[in-house]
């Protein structure tokens, strides 16, 4: 990557474990794709589905050459699971990891 990671918490207050669960992440996805430019993370706990309670949303944005990769993982009707910050982590970075992998397939000569 070619400048350090950005993480953002929201809501939330900064917890260094939690910032490395995700520079854990981000270094993973650093070592698969090399076209990675810039990576922001964002880690916030809404304040708005009370009845439900909390849970954490993560929002990466990742640029790579001609693209803007963003993986917003609201967890929908997995409000339960995302509780966990873990499964929260893993679900976003799954999705972020999935979209880079199309764009590499995408970018190959055929």
């Amino acid at each position: 990557m070619k400048s350090p990671c950005q993480i953002t918490f929201r809501n939330i207050s900064h917890d260094e474990t939690l910032e490395n669960a995700i520079q854990d992440k981000v270094a993973k996805l650093d070592s698969r794709f090399e076209n990675i430019i810039t990576c922001r993370v964002v880690v916030e706990v809404p304040h708005r589905h009370h009845k439900h309670g909390n849970y954490y949303n993560v929002r990466i944005d990742i640029s790579v050459p001609e693209k803007e990769i963003v993986v917003n993982r609201d967890p929908g009707d997995k409000v339960e699971a995302h509780k966990d910050f873990n499964v929260a982590l893993r679900d976003a970075f799954d999705a972020a990891s999935r979209q880079l992998e199309n764009y590499v397939e995408a970018r190959r000569p055929q």
